[in-house]
């Protein structure tokens, strides 16, 4: 039966690298690799519920069946009977898992139902006529948005799913369909993790199901590096209608699973009790991080009286009004180019971006007035290991009364206007720490740094930021080692600046 399985695996990668990168995009769907599959299906926990009936929407050719299969034959022995229901949409797909899937039918007492219908539409339909008829479900969800206008996004609605992308939507409507003690395992995106758009998701995770076990690759090209996806990606095993407890995280570098770190933590430490958002937090080790056993470090953005914004200047719609250099009647205009690691360099005649941009009835409403501010580039560069990367720009940096921020930067204001030197200084001290990017790297799976993001981070009261601003400014290098020194102290006990 293994032996099975690692044909199928050799059909996966033939029928990868026919398939095109535009059908790919289409489907919004990548084939999962044998050890994936294999890991996921040694998920499942035993469970009395009898007769299996396993769901596998998107399965296509049969590689989390036959896993499931073969883990269930290797784990618990033989079994009397066993139903397969596998969705896919695609011909040439379902053709490859009809095969498989009449292969193990050979090796056991299996059932198949191979389904050409959209999994959506099928899933809605049982799920409005009541039928909860599954008792395990491994699922690898194609991943592409919704658009809001969309047939899928209105069949959604009609069984209460509000929700913005492909993989959550597969994973509700299989929610919906589990009995009481079903399990599902299924490889996602992680952003659903955080952000308002996967709120909806988020809740129905909680109402109806328990988290049981959390898989997060340290490395997130790794889990579909076949395909060069890029997008990084969780394990997650779910169970139908339990209570709530704590949550196993395993983590490994890669797909090869040869190392694998396991922990065990209390679900208040994965979704914290205080947060309206309903954040998930994902520890990757023991230990807590400063933020959670600091009671200093306390305060929402808003509470320290700042805010933070996408900037505004979206280039290609100002075009006529953009300039290659700073000339009479403009004022800078910064781009990501502008900024490397935490240092400015404005302006840059070799640029392939514009550095300056007209200021005038048309523009003006774009451009921020002159003042010091804090910039987080929306998408660190290649060779930084780091998320979030902080730069403190000084009213006095140009010699202009305005400032342009491109939509590609985050900008840390108050009410659209500067903020205080030193306050502004010792919030990107902090900004740059590394207990901000582990704070980060617990909630956010995006690739990028959203202004979302940075709102939902928490912060040292005022007074803190603006007595680490002032400590900063007497420094006259400040590496990594002094900023995490200085931001360790701020311990539960004592505020020590």
């Amino acid at each position: 039966m293994l032996q099975l399985l690692e044909q199928v695996e050799t059909v996966r990668q033939q029928v990868r690298r026919q398939i095109s990168p535009k059908r790919k995009s289409e489907l919004g769907q990548f084939m999962t690799p044998l050890a994936v599959a294999r890991f996921m299906a040694s998920l499942f926990q035993s469970s009395p519920l009898q007769p299996i009936r396993l769901l596998d929407a998107g399965a296509g050719i049969g590689s989390l069946t036959g896993a499931f299969l073969d883990n269930f034959a290797t784990r618990w022995g033989a079994f009397q009977h066993i139903e397969a229901v596998a969705y896919e949409i695609d011909a040439k797909l379902r053709n490859h898992l009809s095969r498989t899937l009449a292969e193990y039918q050979g090796k056991f007492d299996l059932g198949v139902n191979v389904l050409s219908e959209d999994f959506i539409s099928g899933a809605v339909n049982l799920a409005l006529a009541g039928e909860r008829p599954f008792t395990h479900a491994i699922l690898n969800p194609p991943y592409k948005k919704i658009s809001s206008d969309s047939r899928n996004r209105f069949l959604l609605r009609e069984v209460g799913i509000e929700t913005v992308n492909l993989y959550s939507a597969f994973v509700a409507l299989t929610v919906n369909l589990m009995l009481a003690g079903g399990q599902i395992v299924a490889i996602i995106p992680r952003s659903f993790c955080n952000g308002p758009y996967y709120r909806p998701f988020r809740e129905i995770l909680f109402e109806k199901t328990a988290i049981r076990h959390m898989h997060l690759f340290d490395s997130r090209t790794h889990a579909f590096k076949d395909d060069d996806v890029l997008q990084e990606n969780i394990i997650i095993l779910l169970e139908r209608d339990a209570k709530q407890g704590p949550i196993t995280i395993s983590t490994s570098t890669d797909d090869s699973f040869s190392d694998v770190e396991i922990n065990i933590h209390p679900f208040d430490r994965i979704v914290f009790p205080d947060d309206p958002e309903r954040f998930i937090h994902i520890p990757t080790a023991p230990d807590h991080d400063l933020s959670e056993v600091s009671t200093s470090i306390n305060q929402t953005l808003a509470g320290i009286g700042l805010a933070v914004s996408t900037g505004p200047v979206v280039d290609f719609r100002m075009k006529p009004h953009l300039r290659q250099m700073p000339e009479s009647g403009t004022v800078p205009l910064l781009y990501p180019l502008h900024f490397s690691g935490k240092s400015l360099s404005w302006p840059k005649a070799d640029a392939k971006k514009p550095n300056a941009i007209i200021r005038n009835s048309e523009t003006e409403k774009w451009l921020f007035p002159a003042g010091n501010y804090v910039v987080v580039r929306r998408f660190s560069s290649k060779e930084e290991k780091r998320r979030v990367v902080a730069t403190f720009i000084a009213a006095d940096d140009f010699d202009s009364s305005a400032l342009g921020l491109e939509n590609h930067l985050n900008v840390f204001h108050f009410g659209k206007k500067g903020i205080s030197e030193n306050l502004a200084r010792g919030l990107a001290v902090y900004l740059n720490s590394t207990a901000v990017d582990e704070q980060f790297r617990r909630f956010s799976g995006h690739t990028q740094v959203n202004a979302t993001d940075l709102k939902s981070l928490k912060y040292p009261p005022r007074d803190v930021l603006t007595d680490l601003g002032i400590w900063a400014k007497s420094q006259r290098e400040i590496t990594q080692t002094k900023i995490d020194e200085k931001i360790e102290s701020l311990t539960w006990k004592n505020i020590k600046i």
